[in-house]
């Protein structure tokens, strides 16, 4: 089984490398595999809402940026952890348009697996930006993988995650509980909203 994880800071080796590494490490000791795919940083396009995801079916009309090759690593992976600093109490923006792009256009390949977000921060502001990268895998049916604390690292500068051995700490029980997870469900996605049918209501008639 494997594991995709996407470091969604513009600093390849920075704290939130650190802190999915120290996930990677335990992964691999628990059997599972895993790849870390890091954002870059360039110019990540947002969603301009134009619904042209069925003239390409699986990806963004937009193919200029780095979302469709991560998307297109949605349908090998069995789970999902996706890492981000904190700007401003929230997850780095271009991470959010790769999550909202590719979730948009090729969810039937994410959907029901299980995830978690990692947050790293130098001081506050980290449990909002937590939540926020939460929120898309709530409503993908993607069983949301916790820890022993909220999943999050504190540093500033460059390397000083690494001192954070509480937040490292965390990160090794939430790779724990994702392998446990993975392996007693085999790596079958949640059935979500294929057991049902789905009735949408917009509150306007």
């Amino acid at each position: 089984m494997k594991v995709l994880m996407i470091n969604g800071s513009p600093r390849q080796k920075g704290n939130t490398s650190i802190a999915l590494a120290e996930i990677a490490e335990t992964l691999n000791q628990e059997g599972i595999e895993s790849e870390i795919v890091w954002i870059g940083n360039k110019p990540v396009r947002g969603c301009i809402a134009c619904n042209r995801c069925g003239d390409k079916p699986g990806a963004c009309v937009f193919n200029d940026d780095i979302c469709n090759v991560i998307s297109a690593k949605y349908a090998e992976a069995d789970a999902l952890i996706v890492g981000s600093p904190v700007y401003y109490g929230q997850p780095n923006g271009a991470l959010l348009s790769i999550i909202q792009r590719s979730f948009y256009s090729n969810g039937q390949s994410i959907a029901g697996k299980p995830a978690a977000a990692v947050a790293v921060c130098r001081r506050g502001g980290a449990t909002a930006a937590f939540e926020t990268l939460n929120l898309p895998f709530q409503m993908m049916n993607m069983p949301v993988i916790g820890s022993q604390y909220w999943n999050i690292v504190y540093g500033r500068e460059p390397g000083q995650a690494a001192l954070d051995q509480e937040g490292l700490q965390t990160m090794r029980a939430l790779a724990r509980n994702m392998a446990w997870l993975l392996k007693a469900t085999g790596g079958k996605p949640a059935p979500g909203r294929g057991s049902e049918p789905w009735t949408p209501m917009h509150f306007i008639r």
